[in-house]
């Protein structure tokens, strides 16, 4: 399901806090914008209005909300459901209305929630319906280390290469890999922008903006590489990276996040607007005890555990931990399998030649297995040689 975008229009810090924290819990990719405009002045598909403190300006903004935009979704909430309050919020142009009762631990709040998650599911369907027959929904992947070296970046990588190259459709791999990502290093490319370039440009963030920003590998593939501070994403820069991620979807039909091995604020951005979360695990006990931490986290999050698939690397027959029960262990099934390689991976690498590109192996022909099965493509199933007939005898 392509990434629905909300906003919450409030003075309330916590009430903003605690309704992106409800609008997450739908289990849908959603992302969280600000209220300010975009490039290409495109609107959020939903928008929360709090009405509880001052309901008339929340009726003016309403109004405002509508006339800008009137296939937005917009739900208004008040500290209670009086007749008067719903009539005129619907009036102003809202398609719901919700009496504000957060925490989840009685009987009204926990049906005001699945009513609240009931309506954002069908704003959801209903934005699927309207682009039915438009262009093709962007789709993100994220890939997240269950420790360093377990492979990530070289997974992420590999895998945005061959869908570049299979689909033949607009494709990029942003590096969020806090501390110096590796993603440019791995294909051999020196980008002149980082994804701090793009963030501190939102403001004229558009189409023709964003290829200035990118640096293109021969795959096809576009790269948005990754900082060169240390310090830098951080939290403060969590906000930019939604609208980033906003911006892309509205380019390129596959996003590729490599998101390094740590959960922190922006890359949990990440996690709540990809449509699947790869979790990239070694069969070893360090790995497989982190990688329960990353699950445990996700759930307490409400990321969507759903989306979460685990993909075995380094694999090979000389290893201690059985698949089954690694799978026992994460309460997850072992989504795909990589071997361990590392001639051939380290070759790879050092040349900035993906494995697809640099020839035949059986490592490149699992990422090629792993991408036809990540976009639902069937298996290609050789037909044994026919013997040729002489004389039309066999």
């Amino acid at each position: 399901m392509a990434q629905l975008t909300a906003q919450i229009v409030s003075h309330d810090e916590e009430f903003k806090r605690q309704a992106a924290q409800l609008l997450r819990a739908c289990g849908i990719p959603i992302g969280i914008v600000e209220g300010r405009g975009s490039a290409d002045g495109s609107h959020p598909d939903l928008t929360v209005v709090d009405l509880r403190h001052d309901a008339s300006s929340g009726m003016a903004a309403i109004e405002r909300l509508r006339a800008g935009a009137a296939a937005m979704s917009i739900f208004a909430i008040a500290q209670n459901a009086e007749p008067d309050l719903i009539l005129g919020a619907m009036r102003a142009g809202a398609n719901e209305f919700f009496p504000w009762v957060p925490g989840g631990q009685t009987q009204q709040s926990r049906s005001m929630e699945e009513s609240f998650h009931g309506a954002v599911r069908k704003t959801a369907m209903r934005r699927e319906a309207l682009s039915a027959g438009a262009r093709q929904p962007c789709v993100t992947h994220v890939f997240l280390g269950a420790k360093g070296g377990a492979g990530t970046t070289t997974v992420a990588v590999n895998c945005a290469v061959e869908i570049a190259r299979v689909t033949r459709r607009p494709t990029i791999i942003v590096d969020l890999k806090p501390c110096l990502g590796e993603v440019a290093l791995f294909l051999g490319v020196r980008p002149r922008f980082t994804v701090l370039d793009a963030i501190e440009s939102l403001h004229r963030l558009d189409k023709d903006f964003l290829k200035e920003l990118v640096s293109k590998h021969k795959s096809g593939l576009d790269i948005l590489a990754g900082s060169e501070q240390f310090d830098r994403p951080n939290a403060q820069d969590t906000g930019a990276i939604e609208e980033l991620l906003r911006v892309l979807g509205r380019t390129y039909e596959h996003i590729i996040i490599d998101a390094g091995n740590t959960i922190n604020s922006f890359v949990v951005a990440t996690l709540y607007t990809a449509d699947t979360v790869f979790l990239i695990a070694n069969p070893d006990v360090p790995s497989i005890r982190n990688a329960q931490r990353l699950v445990d986290r996700a759930r307490q999050l409400g990321a969507g555990t759903e989306r979460i698939k685990v993909l075995l690397n380094r694999t090979s027959d000389q290893n201690l931990i059985a698949p089954k029960q690694i799978e026992t262990a994460l309460g997850y099934g072992i989504y795909h399998q990589f071997v361990s390689d590392y001639r051939t991976v380290s070759t790879a690498l050092n040349s900035g030649v993906p494995l697809g590109i640099a020839g035949q192996s059986e490592l490149a022909a699992q990422f090629a297995s792993f991408t036809r099965q990540l976009l639902g493509q069937q298996e290609e199933v050789k037909e044994p040689e026919r013997r040729r007939a002489f004389l039309g005898i066999l």
